[in-house]
């Protein structure tokens, strides 16, 4: 598996697109649950919470097929404007430089709303008497949300990055098998569709079993010792 001339790349290309979403994806719904607690206008807030949840219901097939015309380079309504303001367009899907921000940026869109919710849910175990104090001392929102708001879900960050940080082996089958092609298989080919191309096409399922099987492993030291680090450093922890 090691030896292979295609694994190493495939084995780089999940770390890198895994690493991407947890820079960019983890803190997201973090900061959208904050956003939406400052909101005080009750209509407002639900109606922002509705619209970022539903993207989570709609499955990567039917969403795939959405960002293949949104995102066309000849069709699609982004690309019209960029050729407006810039005068050229962009192949988002079948671009090796872009491939990887589009996944990025299309996960994030479709789970920042459902994973906002566990942190919403955390911000109301916060003693709103806390804030009350804040106010009367002279903190503005910003240092409320420092000072208060962050400490407050730090428990839930932390459990939360543990277990973002073992899923970055656990690339997204759905999302990359509906949205790649073969112009960017050297940028976004990953573990779990190398691993059915060789299972389920090539027929050689001892080896897409030791692949899975790696994989699995690998999330599994990776929960590890993220948690040690994350329980020396702030007390907080899966166990």
């Amino acid at each position: 598996m090691l030896s292979g001339s295609t694994f190493p790349q495939v084995f780089a290309n999940t770390l890198i697109i895994g690493a991407l979403k947890l820079a960019f994806g983890f803190p997201a719904p973090i900061i959208l649950a904050i956003l939406l607690n400052e909101v005080r206008h009750t209509a407002f807030k639900r109606t922002v919470q509705t619209i970022s949840y539903l993207p989570h219901f709609i499955s990567w097939v039917v969403l795939a097929g959405m960002f293949s015309q949104l995102l066309s380079p000849t069709t699609g309504a982004v690309n019209y404007i960029l050729q407006r303001v810039t005068g050229k367009t962009i192949n988002f899907m079948a671009d090796p430089e872009w491939f990887r921000a589009t996944v990025v940026a299309t996960s994030i869109w479709k789970g920042v709303g459902w994973s906002s919710i566990i942190y919403l849910a955390s911000l109301g175990s916060i003693d709103g008497e806390l804030y009350e104090a804040a106010e009367i001392d002279g903190a503005n929102r910003f240092r409320r949300v420092w000072h208060i708001t962050l400490p407050g879900l730090l428990p839930i960050i932390m459990i939360q990055l543990i277990l973002n940080v073992g899923s970055i082996i656990n690339d997204d089958f759905d999302q990359i098998f509906n949205m790649y092609s073969v112009p960017v298989y050297s940028v976004g080919d990953v573990i779990s569709t190398y691993t059915y191309r060789e299972g389920l096409i090539n027929r050689d399922y001892g080896f897409s079993t030791a692949v899975g099987l790696s994989k699995n492993v690998i999330s599994f030291i990776l929960i590890i010792v993220t948690n040690k680090i994350t329980s020396r450093f702030t007390e907080y922890g899966v166990w």
